[in-house]
């Protein structure tokens, strides 16, 4: 098993732009799917983000797979990480806020940890259990009633983001194992490329997106955002390991609720930041730097001044 890799400042600063292009994604792709299905707006993310990273791809001498078994990895990854979870956390997005799908997707890394452990690919340490189990309650407090929406509308929403998450935990243990050693710009090129003929498929079948009214702007400022986050994202995960770039998700509900609160006039209830906090804690403790933190100002407490 492998230990979670720390991070230096360029990385930080890296999954601090990753979450601002995703957090903001959240805020378009909720305004898209008013007027759009969801699974056709995740078509339009992937397709346009995928024809982008093409040209990149291409101009700087980067080659395809010829093969179809080497095109099996980037399959895989593209309906992990891009066609399941988009479409589930698209559909979720009908039913609830831009600032708590994006909380809710703050789950990630409590399910990759989860993931990472059960296919023994990182330990489960005691800090870990318990990201997880803070992460539990955080959910089940923002999953109360609402008074300004159905609840069973409301907790089904809430059901589609999650099963977002779990897909973005096995997307993350499928790149560790088998995309690791793929330059970041050709993974995110070839993924995008397998999802958007994995979602052309879904879509003419279930959407026929030729009857359809022509995207919006606000659709295509989301697939803009989605080609260059996915850059960000392979080369934190080649950088820093699968655990670390899951903690983006910590920091795109920040963006997410104060675009949905300002643009789209959302409510932030009380009970929603405080379950966002919980988890949050949750995924400091997975982290490992907050009970580091802990023990370190333990053990200076304990051995006092002058004990060196």
């Amino acid at each position: 098993m492998q230990q979670p890799k720390t991070m230096n400042h360029t990385e930080w600063g890296l999954l601090m732009l990753l979450s601002i292009l995703w957090g903001g994604a959240f805020f378009f792709v909720r305004v898209a799917v008013v007027g759009l299905p969801p699974l056709t707006v995740v078509l339009a993310r992937v397709e346009i983000a995928a024809a982008i990273l093409l040209g990149l791809t291409l101009f700087l001498g980067h080659s395809l797979p010829c093969r179809m078994s080497a095109w099996t990895p980037f399959l895989v990854m593209g309906l992990l990480n891009n066609a399941v979870p988009f479409s589930f956390l698209n559909a979720g997005q009908t039913m609830v806020s831009v600032g708590l799908a994006s909380i809710i997707n703050g789950m990630t890394p409590l399910f990759t940890a989860l993931v990472m452990a059960s296919f023994r690919e990182e330990r489960l340490t005691m800090h870990r259990v318990v990201g997880v189990l803070l992460g539990v309650v955080g959910v089940v407090l923002i999953s109360r009633p609402d008074a300004a929406c159905m609840a069973d509308v409301r907790l089904l929403g809430i059901g589609l983001c999650l099963t977002a998450t779990l897909g973005y935990g096995f997307a993350a243990l499928w790149g560790r194992r088998h995309l690791a050693d793929v330059p970041p710009l050709k993974s995110a090129t070839c993924q995008l490329l397998s999802s958007t003929v994995i979602m052309a498929v879904v879509v003419a079948i279930v959407d026929r997106p030729w009857t359809l009214p022509m995207p919006g702007e606000e659709v295509w400022m989301a697939l803009f955002g989605t080609a260059i986050a996915y850059v960000v994202f392979f080369e934190i995960l080649t950088r820093a390991g699968a655990s670390n770039v899951m903690l983006v998700t910590l920091l795109i509900p920040v963006t997410a609720l104060l675009l949905g609160n300002m643009f789209l006039a959302e409510p932030i209830p009380a009970y929603e930041l405080a379950g966002a906090a919980i988890i949050g804690m949750g995924l400091l403790s997975i982290d490992g730097r907050l009970p580091r933190r802990a023990m370190g100002f333990v053990s200076e407490r304990l051995a006092g001044p002058g004990r060196s």
